[in-house]
C-alpha cells in the first residue's frame, strides 16, 4: 500500500525533504516500474544502492551533485518503491532494467554510481550496455567473483563474527548464506516483527561509526523491507550470485573510467584486489576511518572523490 504523502517516511516527502527540488517519480524500465527520486540539472548521474537499504541512503550527497548534475536515485528491481516481480534478479537483466530506464528518460550517456548490490548492477551496465556509461564508480563492492565460492562458512576467528568495524580480523558474512535460502527469511522477519532488528545489526557491526545510519534512516530501511514480498525481492539479489559469477566469465573489461573506492574498515580489500582488471582506466582509492556504507559515514569524502572523478 502506498503511504500517503503526508507520511513523514513516504519517499515524496523524504525528497522534499532534501535542498534541491528533488521528486519522487515513477517510469517503466522495459518490463519493470522503477522508482527513482530527481532533481538538478547537467550531465546525469544515476546513484544506485544496496541492501537493505533504498534510494534514501544517498541523502546526504544528493544536494551537492545536484547543483552540478541531474541526480536520480533509482530504486533496484525489487527495492523500496519499484515493483518486484517473480525473477530477473541477475545482475545482467537488472543492468538492462537501467539502461531501459536511461532510453525511457531520454538521458544519453549517464554517470553510474552504485554501492553494494547498485554496484554490482552498476558494473554489469557497464559491461553489457557500454553505451549507456560514461564513467562508472563503484563503492565497496565489486561484481560477484570466483573467489566469492571459497567464502568460509565459520568465521577464522570467532569473535569476527560479533565484532565492530576496526575491530575484527575479517567481515564475517552470514547473510550471503542465510539469503541463499528460499522462503524462510521472510517468514521468520514475519514471525519476529520485521527487518529492524537485522537494520539494526547490520548497521552496528558495518559501519565505523554506526550513529551515521540515524533513526530516522533505520526507520526508512526496516519499513520498505516490512512486507515479505520485498524480503523475497531482496534475497533474490544474492540468490543470483552464482548466476553473476558465471556470467561475469565472459566480461570483457569496461572501457568508461571506473573509480573503485573503498572504506578502509569496510570492503575495501576485495573491491581493490577486483578492481585493476575489471577496466581499461581504472582508479582504486579508500575512504579512512570509513566503514561499508560510505555515501552515510563519510558524505563529504564520497562527494570529494566522486567530484574530481566526474569533473
Amino acid at each position: 500500500m502506498t503511504p500517503p504523502a503526508s507520511d513523514p517516511l513516504s519517499d515524496s516527502a523524504l525528497a522534499a525533504s532534501l535542498e534541491g527540488g528533488f521528486a519522487s517519480r515513477h517510469a517503466d524500465a522495459g518490463p519493470v516500474r522503477l522508482h527513482y527520486v530527481e532533481g538538478g540539472t547537467g550531465t546525469p548521474v544515476l546513484l544506485l544502492g544496496g541492501w537493505p537499504q533504498t534510494w534514501w541512503q544517498w541523502r546526504r550527497i544528493m544536494p551537492a551533485l545536484a547543483r552540478r548534475h541531474r541526480v536520480l536515485a533509482v530504486d533496484l528491481r525489487g527495492m523500496g518503491a519499484s515493483a518486484k516481480p517473480a525473477g530477473g534478479y541477475d545482475k545482467k537483466t537488472m543492468a538492462g532494467d537501467i539502461r531501459a530506464l536511461c532510453e525511457a528518460l531520454d538521458l544519453g550517456p549517464v554517470h553510474l554510481v552504485g554501492h553494494d548490490i547498485g554496484a554490482m548492477v552498476a558494473y554489469a551496465t557497464a559491461v553489457h550496455h557500454p553505451g549507456t556509461v560514461a564513467r562508472l564508480a563503484l563503492l565497496d563492492v565489486p561484481h560477484p567473483h570466483a573467489g566469492w565460492r571459497e567464502m568460509r562458512l565459520l568465521p577464522a576467528d570467532p569473535a569476527d563474527a560479533n565484532a565492530p568495524a576496526g575491530e575484527r580480523s575479517a567481515t564475517f558474512l552470514w547473510w550471503f548464506a542465510l539469503n541463499q535460502v528460499r522462503g524462510l527469511p521472510e517468514r521468520l522477519l514475519a514471525s519476529s516483527g520485521g527487518m529492524r532488528p537485522v537494520v539494526d545489526w547490520l548497521a552496528d557491526y558495518l559501519a565505523a561509526d554506526p550513529r551515521a545510519l540515524d533513526e530516522q534512516a533505520r526507520r526508512v530501511y526496516a519499513r520498505a523491507y516490512a512486507d515479505p514480498e520485498a524480503v523475497r525481492a531482496g534475497n533474490a539479489w544474492y540468490q543470483a550470485f552464482a548466476a553473476d559469477i558465471a556470467d561475469a566469465g565472459d566480461h570483457a573489461p569496461v572501457r568508461a573510467p571506473l573509480l573503485a573506492l573503498g572504506g578502509r574498515l569496510g570492503n575495501h580489500a576485495d573491491l581493490a584486489r577486483w578492481a585493476p582488471g575489471a577496466g581499461t582506466d581504472v582508479r582504486v582509492a579508500a575512504v579512512e576511518d570509513c566503514g561499508h556504507y560510505l555515501p552515510e559515514e563519510r558524505p563529504r569524502e564520497v562527494l570529494a572523490a566522486l567530484a574530481g572523478f566526474l569533473d
